[in-house]
């Protein structure tokens, strides 16, 4: 998973195939391969995996009915993906695809990898068809970050540093993946509303964790149909997976 400007997991795209193995049986990788199911649903045809990284989400999509297609800036990473899906160095802030040509996209686990999480969706919007699902799942911006206390499970104590949107490399596992690159927090309002500004509609929520606190959140978006009246239809929130 890069940044959408410079490609920060090159230096450490073998440690990070190991750490998010493609065939991972912990329970985090099956977490996010539930939650990323459960949103997206089965279908046909390409499903645009943006910043794909090592490729590791390729077979969930594959056993879903997709065809994944995987853009991402590092080419480090894009080693290892090669071997999982057909892919292109691409920024995820200038997709090198046309207006409207894909049924579907996802974006796992990278939107912390970003300086500019909007931009990335506004792209995603542009290149799915309308009708076009996308999927967002991510860590849960309520309770993951430099902010957040998880040193006494299952508590997690929220600082005020939830409202500060800058790159940061402390508060998470000392042997994990943010002391290496960084994270770009977002909060869940800047969230909801970048994804909203852009045409997309969302249908869908979810949460997933252990001991009932979530660590991951993601949603589906539909981008409206060019001639839909119809109203829209709500948001349905649930059901939470912690």
């Amino acid at each position: 998973m890069p940044g959408s400007r410079t490609a920060v997991y090159d230096e450490h795209a073998d440690w990070y195939n190991d750490h998010m193995s493609a065939d991972g049986v912990g329970h985090y990788v099956q977490r996010v391969h539930e939650t990323l199911g459960d949103l997206l649903g089965h279908g046909s045809g390409t499903c645009l995996d943006v910043c794909c990284g090592t490729g590791a989400h390729a077979s969930r999509l594959g056993e879903l009915g997709w065809t994944p297609l995987g853009v991402d800036l590092s080419r480090g990473q894009l080693r290892h993906a090669v071997r999982r899906l057909p892919v292109a160095v691409a920024d995820a802030t200038a997709l090198p695809l046309a207006d409207g040509s894909v049924p579907a996209a996802v974006c796992v686990l990278a939107s912390t990898d970003v300086p500019d999480y909007a931009a990335v969706l506004r792209e995603i919007a542009r290149v799915l068809a309308p009708g076009g699902r996308f999927v967002h799942l991510g860590v849960h911006p309520c309770f993951v970050g430099a902010f957040a206390d998880r040193s006494d499970p299952p508590r997690v104590v929220v600082d005020p540093g939830y409202t500060d949107r800058s790159r940061r490399f402390d508060g998470g596992n000392p042997a994990g993946v943010r002391v290496r690159v960084g994270a770009w927090h977002l909060p869940m309002a800047d969230l909801l509303n970048a994804a909203t500004t852009t045409g997309l509609r969302l249908t869908r929520t979810a949460e997933n964790g252990p001991d009932g606190i979530p660590e991951l959140f993601g949603f589906l978006a539909v981008k409206e149909e060019a001639d839909d009246t119809s109203p829209h239809r709500p948001l349905q929130l649930g059901p939470s997976g912690v």
